[in-house]
């Protein structure tokens, strides 16, 4: 199950400043986000009857120091087949505010024993992405061809919901799964929603903060290499605000999916910085 990748989609739903007054300039506001899981769909191979579990990120930084993100996942899994499996995973990155290096260490656990253990960084020169990790054994890969870090990319969909465009095509490099895997990526932008359209929204999503800006239906769908029609090793829904807080999670790996309820949302100060 692709949750490595859900922190970096989900960093990805990251926050700029409404007072950005050119169109291009995005800057992404810390704060700190709760959100509840259940089960939303069920099917596939696995006799899946019931799901829950919390996601919770931390995001801090801007363009002059840097991004990061603390992000965490436990999700509770109940099948007729296999009984209820916990899994708990947990993800820092470190994103320099130029786009062009990229730290990041996770650690996967089930039924609270580690599964998996990822550590390293990656850099971006020239055309051409360099991976070098520390864990789960030291090795140095080179990969040519253009990819961003997460939050390059999260930059690169507001500006194109912003524009108008309706799709955006995009190689990522986020560290998930062993930390080798190079995605392509399609997000699907959908019509526009106002601001002051409060209709159905959570408390913590009627904020004057959140309530002053626009935002997008989104769904953001993760590709293996390849060429042709291909079917999404995973993809994840929301509804992007224009500085990117989201909310009405969707993860769908697939064979089940889950929903993510916004429950808190903390704000933080707006950087001074003016990149």
């Amino acid at each position: 199950m692709r949750r490595n990748t859900a922190a970096a989609a989900i960093l990805t739903l990251l926050a700029t400043s409404a007072s950005s007054r050119e169109p291009d300039v995005v800057r992404l506001t810390p704060h700190r986000v709760v959100y509840d899981l259940s089960l939303a769909k069920a099917g596939g191979t696995r006799s899946m009857e019931e799901a829950r579990g919390r996601i919770a990120f931390d995001f801090t930084g801007d363009a002059c120091e840097g991004y990061a993100l603390n992000y965490r996942q436990v999700t509770v899994l109940q099948g007729g087949e296999t009984g209820s499996r916990t899994s708990d995973l947990r993800t820092n990155t470190f994103e320099e505010g130029n786009g062009k290096s990229f730290r990041f260490r996770s650690e996967s656990r089930m039924e609270g024993e580690v599964r998996s253990m990822v550590e390293g960084n990656a850099d971006l020169a020239s055309g051409r992405l360099t991976i070098r990790l520390k864990q789960p054994k030291p090795a140095t890969l080179s990969v040519p061809g253009e990819a961003l870090f997460p939050t390059e990319h999260m930059k690169r969909l507001i500006r194109a919901a912003r524009a108008g465009e309706t799709t955006l095509t995009i190689k990522i490099f986020d560290g998930s799964d062993d930390g080798r895997k190079v995605y392509e990526t399609l997000a699907v932008i959908g019509r526009r929603i106002e601001p002051g359209n409060l209709e159905g929204l959570e408390e913590p999503a009627r904020q004057e903060r959140l309530a002053r800006l626009p935002r997008w239906p989104v769904t953001l769908s993760y590709f293996g290499p390849g060429d042709g029609e291909r079917t999404p090793i995973y993809t994840i829904s929301f509804e992007l605000y224009d500085n990117g807080v989201s909310r009405a999670l969707r993860l769908d790996y697939g064979d089940f999916a889950l929903s993510g309820d916004l429950q808190s949302l903390d704000l933080h100060s707006e950087s001074r910085c003016q990149r």
